[in-house]
Order: structure tokens, then sequence, then C-alpha cells
């Protein structure tokens, strides 16, 4: 049973292979942990706010195959975004998902058109959600503006999923912060699952060309299947590691029967 998860929180950068470095370094101090579970946040093949067609690999290319290397030397399951290859010039906004007995990975289906930001000018979307088993957990994933969607979650905790793992680069700007926390933990409510919400960290700077790209504001955190908060960061980078109990979904469900009760 999967009982411990570390999220990193950190910055990319627009040099995939100094990410990776980023990844190995947060992998091996996830492992050291005991964490069996270690998830970084969304783009962290690049930052947004650079060209991405540019970097995009298959998911089974020299980036990816790298990440599965840092998975296996650690001895735990990775959770990284990065981008792969679409059609007419776009890529996907992928989330791979190694190590452990695992690979797949899960292309995000709601791309972030908000706030000034276009994401469908160069990602297409994914058309189906991801549910795979970890330590004999089965975890649902979403990416970022996808936790503005509730149907997804339900889907994901009605296809049995106990927890929903979501790496983010969230938008700064007046209130998005406290729409990040309630999101998160509406989301546990609505799909009375864990939620593990892995945010890149708020950058120290934001270069002018960087102005409406979502950079990060921090915050990560893993909610319980009731909403309450086990563990959260500040906006700065760090590590989170929380121990989860997956048998306590199945016990809220019988309380909480939103996911049997739901008409529509």
């Amino acid at each position: 049973m999967l009982t411990r998860i570390t999220l990193a929180q950190v910055n990319s950068t627009p040099d995939p292979a100094e990410n990776l470095t980023v990844i190995d370094t947060s992998a091996s101090r996830a492992a050291d942990a005991g964490a069996q579970l270690v998830v970084f946040p969304e783009a962290m093949m690049r930052c947004f706010g650079e060209p991405l067609g540019e970097i995009a690999q298959p998911i089974d290319g020299p980036w990816a195959d790298s990440v599965r290397g840092i998975a296996e030397r650690a001895g735990l399951t990775v959770v990284a975004g990065m981008f792969t290859p679409a059609d007419a010039g776009r890529v996907y906004n992928t989330l791979l998902v190694t190590g452990g007995g695992v690979d797949a990975h899960y292309d995000k289906i709601h791309r972030y058109d908000a706030f000034g930001f276009a994401e469908s000018d160069t990602v297409a979307p994914g058309d189906k959600p991801l549910r795979v088993e970890i330590a004999g957990t089965p975890v649902g994933f979403a990416t970022c503006y996808d936790l503005r969607f509730p149907g997804l979650f339900q889907t994901m905790a009605a296809d049995g999923a106990d927890l929903i793992v979501l790496p983010a680069s969230w938008g700064d700007g007046p209130g998005k912060v406290e729409q990040w926390q309630l999101l998160t933990r509406a989301r546990a409510l609505d799909s009375t699952a864990y939620i593990a919400a892995c945010d890149q960290a708020l950058p120290a700077a934001v270069p002018d060309a960087y102005a409406t790209a979502p950079l990060g504001v921090g915050h990560s955190c893993v909610v319980a299947p009731d909403g309450t908060s086990l563990g959260a960061l500040g906006s700065d980078s760090g590590l989170l590691t929380v121990d989860i109990d997956p048998a306590r979904v199945a016990e809220l469900r019988k309380v909480l029967p939103v996911l049997a009760n739901r008409r529509y």
C-alpha cells in the first residue's frame, strides 16, 4: 500500500538537462525520507514562457528515459511534467509516471486559456484520464488547470482512485493562492480521495517576457479525503513528505457517499 509521498516544490528552468539534475537531487532526498512516490510540478522539462515545440520529445525519448533512470536508482515512482510532440507544431502537456513497476503518461485535458494566457495556441488536448496502481494503491492524475473541473476528479474516483496527484505551474495574481488552497480542498471533498498537489515554487524574479506565463505560486499540499490539510508548503522551494492511509478512503465513502449519491 502507498503510505508515504513526497512533493518536490521546485522551479524548472529553460534548460531540460538542468532540470533533470533538479529531479535527480530531489528524488534522492525523497527516497532518503522513505517516500514511495515523489511528485514534481508540471513543466519540469522546461518552464513556461519559453518555446515548447523545440524541446518536445516522445514519451520514449532521451529526456523521459533519463527520468526513468532516476526513478530506478532512487527506488521509487517519479511523476514529472514534460512536453511530447503533437499535431500542427503543437505539443502535449504530459505527465510521465515511471518507476516502481509503473510506466505510464497522462496528457493534460483542460488547457489553460485564462487570465491572459492561451495554452491552446501551442498545446493539444489530451482525451482520457489516467489511473494506475502505485504500491498497490489506485492513483489518478490531473494537471494544473484541470483542478477547476470537478467532474474529472469524480470520474477518476468513481474508477477507483484513492489518491489523485496534481502537478501544477499555477499562475500568480490577485487571489490565486487562495483559489489554489480552496480548490485543492474542494476536489478532495468532491472525490473523497486524497489530493497531492505539487506546484512550482514562486520565482524569485519574473522576466518581463514571462509576464503572463504561469510560473508557480508554491503552496504545494496534501489534502485528506475529508478536506483536512495534512501538510503544506509556503511559496519557497522545498520538499513536503506526508504519510497517507488509503484505507481511510473506503471508510469515508461509506459515511459520505457523494460518488454513490450524485445524479449528474
